[in-house]
């Protein structure tokens, strides 16, 4: 996979996480930021779990949960 679409699935990774945490985006910037390391975040809980997803959809898919969870321990961190 390139670049581009990297970047392309961070950003909508990073905003649908943003959506789905505090109901909006964080800019178009940390949204890919968020997104990318989500996606590597994501894709250790998968293996962990012997779960795989691949192409474009399952490639979002884990960006999307691992950015959830990056969020969600942010929150927590922000919370202490």
């Amino acid at each position: 996979m390139g670049l581009i679409a990297w970047l392309i699935i961070g950003g909508l990774a990073g905003w649908i996480a943003g959506n789905i945490m505090r109901g909006g985006g964080f800019g178009i910037l940390a949204n890919i930021g968020v997104g990318i390391v989500g996606a590597v975040i994501g894709g250790f809980l998968f293996s962990l779990l012997g779960l795989q997803a691949g192409g474009f959809v399952g490639s979002l898919v884990t960006a999307t949960v691992g950015a959830v969870v990056l969020l969600w321990i942010i929150s927590k961190v922000r919370q202490a």
